[in-house]
């Protein structure tokens, strides 16, 4: 089945932008990570952040198929359209993620007992990595509580797939890679043109179009001649 091209895009947009006002947490994890200047830089940079992002799919991939065991086991009518329509709901609540991310500082929390839990297996994963303890490194740290990455893992669990679930989170992943890859490289602080006002609100608008969107499916699906629009954009369970 298709993916859902809106929240795609969105948890794209998310990662792209929202990676801005996740520096205070972030960036400074990031610059400490920041291999010695060399020519191992790069591909320590490299498997840093390839970790990371590996760890935003395996979450997704998880949080997903429990989503799918969840709709399985429940076979109630209509709960699919339901997880579909929940997933415009996390988007808008991306969207003022990014505008006001102080006051969305709880998304957070549910994340943190999660990581203190992990802080152990962190550890001794750490102690046996050898060469590739980068790539360990940067998987613990895409596990790390932040609010952004809950909320669009929300939206990866009612995906409802374990595939879809992961794609959503490597979306994200990847929108994060143009700051996060610099940063972890150079330890230079290089957010500059993603922080100016007038991109984020763009891409926070985008972002609670898709949301809007979403949230109104149900309706849209009523349309027949957005059925094909609906089709190409991955909303299998309305067209």
């Amino acid at each position: 089945m298709p993916i859902d091209l809106l929240a795609l895009s969105a948890a794209l947009l998310a990662g792209l932008f929202g990676g801005v006002h996740c520096l205070a947490m972030c960036g400074g994890i990031a610059v400490g990570f920041a291999a010695p200047r060399g020519d191992g830089a790069l591909r320590h940079a490299l498997l840093l952040n390839a970790g990371r992002v590996g760890g935003y799919v395996l979450a997704g991939a998880l949080v997903g198929g429990v989503g799918a065991a969840l709709l399985g086991a429940a076979r109630l009518p209509g709960l699919a359209l339901v997880m579909r329509s929940l997933v415009g709901a996390v988007l808008l609540l991306a969207a003022f993620r990014l505008l006001q991310p102080q006051r969305a500082a709880w998304l957070g929390r549910p994340a943190q007992w999660f990581w203190r839990r992990l802080q152990p297996l962190r550890e001794r994963g750490l102690a046996r990595a050898g060469a590739a303890r980068p790539l360990v490194l940067g998987l613990f740290w895409g596990w790390l509580p932040c609010g952004l990455s809950t909320t669009l893992l929300a939206a990866a669990w009612l995906q409802a797939s374990a595939a879809h679930g992961a794609l959503l989170m490597m979306a994200f992943g990847l929108g994060t890679l143009p700051l996060m890859l610099s940063l972890s490289w150079s330890g230079a602080r290089l957010a500059g043109r993603l922080a100016r006002p007038g991109i984020r609100h763009g891409a926070a608008a985008l972002i609670a179009l898709a949301g809007i969107a979403t949230l109104s499916g149900p309706w849209l699906a009523h349309t027949p001649f957005l059925h094909g629009v609906l089709a190409a954009l991955g909303c299998r369970t309305l067209a």
